[in-house]
This record gives C-alpha cells, sequence and structure tokens, in this order.
C-alpha cells in the first residue's frame, strides 16, 4: 500500500438506481463516492442499477474523485452478480456490506480476481456489527487488497440494541475498536454516516468528534454534508503552520547535533516530527483538489 496519503474527508454514498444522482454525483465536491446497490435500491431494481453503476464505474467521468461500488452483501441472491460486474467495471474499490470475519474477505478477493478484477481495484470492508469489532484487525489484515474499513454505525446500533445519541456513547467502544484495527494494520478507516441530515450542528458535532478520536473521514447520505466535513477534516491553517514550524526546528538542530529541540515551549520527538509531516502530506494532497 501506498504510504502517500489520499484525501478521503468526505465519503458519499450515490443511489445507483438513481440515473439523475449518479450524473450530479460528477459535480460534487467530494473525495469519493460509493455507488451503491445494497440499500438504496429495491430488489426489483437491482439488476438495472448494476448495470447502470458499472458503466458510470467505468466512463472515467468523475474527475479527481475516488468511484467505489458497494455491492450486496454476502449470502444474498445478487452478491455474486454484483462483484463481477464490479470486477469488469474496474471501480477504485468494491464496498462489501456485513463483513464479520476474515474468510469473508478472502471470498471476495478470490472473487474479484476471478472475474478479472484490475490490481488497482482495492476492498473496503463494511465493518457493522458486534461479531466484526472484535475480529476488526483479522478483518483489516486479511488481503492486501482491503485498504479501507468503513464503520457501519446504523447496523451496529441496531445489533446492539442501542439509541443514536448526543456523543455516540454507545457506540464509542465499537469505534474505538476498529480505530484500534485500522492503525495496527496500516489502514484508512471512515466513521459512519449522520442520519439527520438537517440537523447541521449535531452533523458537525459528531464529525468533529470523528476527527479528534482519529477517522481518516466519514461516510455521507446528503450532499449538504460535504462542506462541513471537507472542511473539519482538513488539516487546519494553525495546524499546517505549526507542522513546518516542527520540521524545521527539529531539521535545524539534527544538522548542528543538538539533541533537544523545542517549538512553542514544548519538547520535540520523532514522533511529533513524523505526524507533522503527515499533516503537510495531507494538506497538500487536500490543496490538489
Amino acid at each position: 500500500m501506498s504510504g502517500e496519503p489520499r484525501p478521503r474527508r468526505s465519503v458519499l454514498y450515490m443511489p445507483g438506481a438513481n440515473e439523475r444522482a449518479l450524473e450530479k454525483a460528477k459535480t460534487l465536491p467530494t473525495d469519493a463516492l460509493i455507488l451503491d446497490l445494497e440499500d438504496s435500491v429495491a430488489p426489483d431494481a437491482k439488476a438495472e442499477a448494476r448495470g447502470r453503476v458499472a458503466a458510470a464505474a467505468a466512463g472515467g467521468e468523475y474527475g479527481h474523485r475516488e468511484v467505489t461500488i458497494r455491492v450486496n452483501a454476502p449470502g444474498t441472491p445478487w452478491h455474486a452478480d454484483d462483484l463481477r460486474a464490479a470486477a469488469e467495471a474496474g471501480p477504485d474499490a468494491v464496498v462489501v456490506p456485513k463483513v464479520d470475519s476474515p474468510d469473508t474477505v478472502r471470498a471476495v478477493e478470490a472473487a474479484l480476481e476471478a472475474a478479472g478484477a484490475p490490481d488497482r481495484t482495492a476492498i473496503w470492508a463494511m465493518i457493522e456489527t458486534p461479531v466484526a469489532m472484535f475480529d476488526a484487525r483479522a478483518i483489516a489484515g486479511a488481503s492486501e487488497r482491503l485498504t479501507v474499513l468503513v464503520m457501519g454505525t446504523n447496523d451496529l446500533a441496531k445489533e446492539l440494541h442501542a439509541e443514536h445519541v448526543p456523543g455516540r456513547a454507545p457506540l464509542l467502544t465499537g469505534l474505538s475498536m476498529a480505530l484500534l484495527a485500522a492503525r495496527a494494520t496500516g489502514r484508512v478507516i471512515l466513521d459512519g454516516v449522520y442520519n439527520d441530515v438537517k440537523d447541521t450542528a449535531g452533523f458537525e458535532e459528531e464529525t468533529l468528534q470523528g476527527r479528534r478520536m482519529g477517522f481518516d473521514g466519514k461516510t455521507l447520505i446528503h450532499p449538504g454534508q460535504l462542506e462541513p466535513c471537507n472542511r473539519i477534516y482538513a488539516p487546519a491553517q494553525a495546524d499546517v503552520e505549526r507542522s513546518r514550524r516542527i520540521i524545521a526546528a527539529f531539521e535545524e538542530a539534527t544538522s548542528q547535533g543538538r539533541g533537544v529541540v523545542t517549538v512553542d515551549g514544548r519538547m520535540i520527538e520523532n514522533l511529533h516530527v513524523e505526524e507533522a509531516r503527515r499533516v503537510l502530506a495531507l494538506a497538500e494532497a487536500v490543496a490538489g483538489r
């Protein structure tokens, strides 16, 4: 996997059965798209949506946006056909819901390769059950083709019999376990969706919480959520400037053989320099959008 950061601040679900939505997505300021064949598509529209989404993903008309396809879950009547169509379309990634074990990841990988998926087509695994939380590290490390974990917080709340409340206290254990798994295996991890599209203040509060916890970005269900999400997950100018000071001070101290470095009155170690370089790389990648 590349060490270069790819912005995934905002990852927007788009209904695969809605041709107008797929067209509109070409103009939206989102870092990535999930063209959906699962929850947003009725059973009798699955086949038609599959062809429409595959054509959209293969068309190359989404510019810098990372384009992924969410297939129907393993065990459903549509899963195998979805995987074959996605493999032929060759999107940036295939998003797989209800991943509960490493075996599921390996089965998806085998199916994609058998159908001729290009090497660049990654697997994004949705983890959304208690079983998945306990096995998150094994799931994340099951394949080099798996690059991203996606939190399915609605399903997790359902499985826990939990309520959606400000601060997400009932979900914090699962969110933290998944974050640990992602960082232990070097994977990207995306926070779950916020359901009330009219509650701007609540959305911003939850998005900020996710960023502070360590998520790389957030999945979204409405274009109106894009601006605050992109803003919150982009490095703040103050953080960029401090990162530059940290790197400059460390490099100067190293060249002079000094072992003690301070910036803004605080001791600086290698870990701070590594984080500063990550922040600058992400800021440059975002600026490139």
